[in-house]
């Protein structure tokens, strides 16, 4: 391509599946407490040998969910002077918002990378 990117080979049925399913289980919070970290780290430590791919999505994934508990703690602590209210509000509403845009992203085989995610994990 003339603007410098390379055509990377779209990865198989399988790696998708699993790069999905390294977003999505971080929806796991809803219902088991730190779920939004402890499923995409299981996942990803599971299979992140087997496809570049997972390797990829599963740590974007993670990363975007450690940056999420970051920002809600420091929010939570925000509440004493009120606007913790409004901040824990918005990242409820973004991380779920942008982890199925992950998702599905994963499933179509197209590498998503969060926005303002701190990437601790590289």
């Amino acid at each position: 391509m003339s603007d410098g990117q390379e055509l990377l080979p779209t990865p198989s049925q399988e790696a998708r599946q699993w790069a999905m399913f390294c977003h999505l289980s971080a929806l796991l919070g809803i219902w088991i407490p730190f779920g939004t970290l402890i499923g995409p780290l299981i996942l990803w430590q599971m299979k992140r040998e087997s496809d570049p791919f997972i390797d990829a999505q599963g740590k974007e994934a993670l990363n975007f969910q450690i940056t999420v508990a970051i920002a809600a703690t420091i929010s939570f602590f925000l509440i004493l002077v009120v606007i913790g209210f409004f901040l824990l509000g918005l990242i409820a509403i973004a991380g779920l918002v942008l982890t199925i845009i992950g998702g599905v992203k994963a499933n179509e085989g197209v590498p998503y990378r969060y926005p303002f995610t701190l990437r601790l994990i590289k």
